[in-house]
């Protein structure tokens, strides 16, 4: 999840498809199983022809890039109200991201007690609860950590120890996951490094990299550890996400991420909450930087289903470029000559992660089976779309048979 921001920055008869989670594999109106029409729809998509740039041509792809650059934005504007708020003498990180975990267990809570009743909610708690609190301590110590290192770093130390979370998703994807990285998706992860050092470049440039930091060694280890924590998160994400609905993962995200920052809210913010002066224009920062992050939230878990954890992390990179933009008409930034440079970079990279790939992209994924067997039939999985397709390709069958 993103960094906390910081004021520095033959079927018989075939039913309608519902777009919908589904943790339990029911059978269509016929006797086949919904693991054989998922095995029967994977083999119809991977049959197709296709180029290098099939991928690139699919509604997928597009989507993908879009929600990548909403979520960019998302942490560009949670960067802005953070400022606004500095700028009203309030520096309340801990306790500001507490709403937004409120919001997402008011959102997601009240959906998946709508699906699963009290008893079996109560059954997953007990199950799978552990795993939820150990994700949503991931996510917010890794929040809390990169905090802290922005706070005794200079900018542009920090936004360079970020680059390890990417790191840490690549390895830990590919030894734990059993991902295996095609040439092109590390050329495109290289391609959009390089464009990110190209905007840390021209920020020395300009002098705007913050200067010495108050204690550069106890900075750079905050920031390698919050990186860390934050790969690592994304990762476990990727893994929930992938196997359990949508709201289920958030739902107990909100419950857990609230129990444990709210713990931290009290013990460090605790004295500058009691300064704070709760004036309109504060209330209203604090409202606009929970609604772009609660959306952000919202929003994650499809890219991960449709691509992966590192597509995700380094999608985020344009959040730079995306707040020069903002802070030219907000905060009378001058744009350097290398920042359109460096976006262009970044999105080319994006495009190139999909090169020579097939139709699923990364949407199909190892740990759950050839069949996808182990997942959820969600939004944005392989194994929805692969029931989709089956179900097309039958009902097609059907109409020429009657014709």
């Amino acid at each position: 999840m993103p960094t906390i921001p910081v004021p520095i920055k033959g079927f018989g008869t075939i039913n309608p498809v519902v777009v919908q989670e589904n943790t339990v594999g029911s059978n269509d109106a016929s006797s086949t199983p919904e693991d054989e029409l998922v095995r029967q729809g994977l083999e119809k998509i991977q049959a197709q022809r296709v180029y290098w740039y099939s991928y690139l041509t699919t509604i997928d792809f597009w989507l993908v890039l879009l929600v990548g650059q909403v979520l960019a934005l998302c942490i560009t504007a949670t960067n802005t109200f953070s400022s606004f708020l500095a700028e009203n003498d309030t520096s309340i990180p801990a306790f500001q991201v507490m709403f937004t975990y409120v919001l997402i267990i008011i959102i997601y809570l009240p959906i998946c007690l709508y699906h699963y009743g009290p008893r079996k909610w109560g059954r997953v708690a007990l199950r799978h609860g552990w795993k939820y609190l150990i994700f949503a301590f991931l996510d917010v110590e890794g929040n809390y950590f990169t905090v802290l290192a922005y706070r005794y770093t200079n900018i542009l130390s920090a936004q360079l120890l970020n680059f390890w979370s990417i790191v840490c998703v690549v390895l830990i994807s590919f030894f734990l996951l059993r991902v295996r990285y095609k040439l092109f998706q590390i050329i495109g992860i290289l391609v959009c490094c390089g464009g990110m050092g190209i905007l840390l470049a021209s920020d020395h440039i300009q002098g705007t990299n913050g200067g010495r930091g108050e204690n550069m060694l106890k900075g750079d280890l905050f920031g390698l550890l919050g990186a860390t924590l934050y790969g690592v998160s994304n990762v476990t994400e990727e893994f929930l996400v992938s196997k359990r609905p949508m709201y289920e993962v958030l739902s107990f995200l909100g419950i857990c991420g609230l129990c444990i920052i709210g713990v931290q809210a009290a013990i460090f913010d605790r004295h500058t909450i009691e300064g704070v002066v709760w004036t309109g224009p504060v209330i209203g920062y604090l409202v606009g930087f929970t609604l772009a992050l609660t959306i952000f939230y919202t929003l994650a878990p499809i890219i991960l289903r449709m691509a992966s954890a590192a597509f995700f992390d380094i999608s985020l990179l344009t959040a730079n470029f995306w707040g020069v933009i903002i802070g030219i008409r907000v905060f009378g930034y001058v744009i350097h000559f290398m920042y359109p440079i460096a976006f262009v970079l970044i999105i080319l990279g994006l495009t190139t992660y999909f090169l020579a790939g097939s139709m699923l992209g990364d949407s199909k994924k190892p740990w759950l089976g050839e069949n996808q067997e182990g997942g959820v039939a969600g939004i944005g999985t392989a194994k929805l779309k692969a029931l989709n397709a089956a179900k097309k390709a039958q009902v097609e069958a059907e109409t020429t048979v009657e014709v």
